[in-house]
């Protein structure tokens, strides 16, 4: 083995490379996610430490009144145990994991990707990175559905750092920004925020804060002083989809 190409396989020129090719684009989250990671040997021989497999989104932060954009750690997976790959070799490693249910959807400008790294020792590490479209599930898509019955449309979507009371596993919580654009609540609402936490496809605990539009100089008022928003948590579950529109109806009625 030259000296020389191994120095160059050190600074990442002749290393192995990884392409990851995911069985397709778009998921939900729960669902398993399978792939086969391509390794494709350089021009040396490399001892790979492990193969891992990283979910990344991106949110906000603010600090200072100042608001900058921060990566976030989904889930890593490692898929291997150490081997070694010889010059020019090329190695498969199928990969199964399940997409956790606080992976944000793919609205606005939310992204998610998946990234491939390889842990090469006295080596770059090659990377690989590949975008997917995040729907959601029954449980929140019928959430969406009801929600258009009543007349609102959904304005953005946007990560944000989570504050400390609703900190779980991740560092950020997804807030999904509707207006009423027709129907009972238009003109009776600015906006309506939610925000889900799902632990299992079979429930989900939404928070929904109620914006009123301000009517008056007492409303004017209240608006200034944030007073005109309400805060309202509540779960919601399979068996009560088919009431979940007079649910919601019910709730920013009260509120509104």
């Amino acid at each position: 083995m030259s000296l020389f190409n191994k120095f160059l396989a050190t600074i990442g020129i002749g290393s192995a490379k990884v392409d990851t090719r995911l069985e397709k684009d778009t998921y939900i989250p729960g669902e398993q996610m399978s792939g086969v990671v391509e390794i494709q040997g350089g021009a040396i021989e490399q001892a790979i430490d492990e193969i891992y497999l990283t979910l990344h989104t991106t949110y906000l932060k603010e600090h200072d009144d100042k608001k900058f954009t921060q990566v976030a750690t989904i889930e890593k997976v490692r898929i291997n145990e150490p081997f070694t790959i010889g010059p020019n070799e090329k190695k498969e490693i199928p990969f199964r994991f399940k997409l956790p249910y606080d992976t944000p959807l793919t609205y606005g400008k939310t992204k998610v990707w998946v990234a491939t790294g390889l842990d090469i020792k006295n080596a770059v590490d090659p990377k690989d990175e590949d975008y997917i479209k995040v729907q959601p599930n029954p449980l929140i898509h019928q959430a969406f559905l009801a929600l258009t019955d009543l007349g609102f449309k959904l304005r953005n979507a946007d990560c944000e750092a989570a504050p400390y009371r609703y900190q779980k596993r991740v560092p950020y919580i997804q807030e999904f920004e509707f207006v009423p654009y027709s129907g009972l609540f238009r003109g009776k609402l600015d906006e309506l925020e939610l925000v889900f936490f799902q632990s299992s496809e079979h429930e989900a605990e939404i928070l929904i804060e109620i914006d009123r539009r301000a009517r008056g100089l007492a409303g004017l008022l209240s608006e200034a002083l944030e007073l005109d928003e309400t805060k309202v948590r509540f779960t919601i579950n399979h068996s009560n989809l088919p009431y979940l529109k007079d649910q919601f109806k019910d709730i920013i009625s009260k509120y509104s």
